[in-house]
């Protein structure tokens, strides 16, 4: 385990219960705090029950749940993560990459520059071939595929109000983001 990760790990592990309310990531050896709010469980409430119809009984997501890299010094937590079945019945606080097909995270207005980019350079390096984000300050729905060289060679996007139609290795999958709040006050 490098230093970095390791001093980190130890940091958030000090703050315990004084972090409540806030999702803590570690994103190259640094430590990301960004609070949760109504809209983005909404979210991850819609699109977790819009997927979870269209997948085989072999899969399963995941959430919040650790998501290391020691080469990035970074440990992510997904909102959600789709793993095969198997894995998540083994009820683990955390997973290896090469376990996610899919990795989806909800914006947050603390956190637009680290989910488009520096998340989406993390999953790629890690070779997680579908990246979604739900963006309910811009109402929009955006997703990245083809990992390669550290990258997403492919990237699409969607306003609310659309159907959002995902090609992963598992088949088409789609979620009408109609429904899908927009903070009021963006």
């Amino acid at each position: 385990m490098s230093s970095a990760l390791d001093g980190a790990r130890s940091t958030v592990r000090n703050l315990g219960e004084e972090i409540g309310g806030y999702k803590v990531e570690i994103l190259r050896g640094g430590i990301m705090m960004k609070p949760v709010r109504p809209v983005h469980n909404k979210t991850l409430r819609l699109v977790w029950n819009a997927l979870a119809g269209q997948l085989d009984a072999g899969w399963e997501f995941v959430s919040d749940v650790r998501v290391p890299s020691v080469e990035l010094d970074s440990e992510l937590c997904p909102d959600l993560a789709l793993i095969p079945a198997a894995e998540e019945a083994k009820n683990l606080a955390e997973y290896p990459p090469d376990l996610i097909e899919i990795a989806i995270e909800v914006v947050s207005p603390s956190s637009v520059r680290h989910d488009y980019e520096d998340k989406a350079g993390f999953h790629a390096t890690a070779g997680i071939p579908l990246y979604v984000l739900f963006d309910p300050y811009r109402a929009a729905c955006t997703w990245l595929w083809t990992p390669q060289a550290g990258e997403y060679q492919d990237r699409q996007r969607r306003t609310y109000g659309a159907v959002a139609r995902l090609s992963s290795t598992l088949g088409e999958l789609t979620v009408d983001t109609g429904t899908h709040p927009t903070d009021p006050q963006a």
